[in-house]
């Protein structure tokens, strides 16, 4: 019982921690600006081909 009381000690709460932040203020924001930036790039090459959005001339 002594071996889980140490492993669910300080260190892990650091982790866990470290993880949670390294997540909400690295990881997200990135992958946010990675997601709209690459839907943004792949409109913009479609309308390269297609054309712009609007009524047919």
């Amino acid at each position: 019982m002594s071996d889980s009381q140490t492993i669910d000690g300080p260190p892990r709460r650091r982790t866990e921690l470290r993880c949670f932040l390294f997540l909400a203020v690295f990881l997200a924001p990135a992958l946010s600006v990675a997601i709209v930036g690459g839907l943004g790039f792949s409109i913009w090459i479609y309308q390269m081909f297609a054309g712009p959005p609007g009524p047919p001339m």
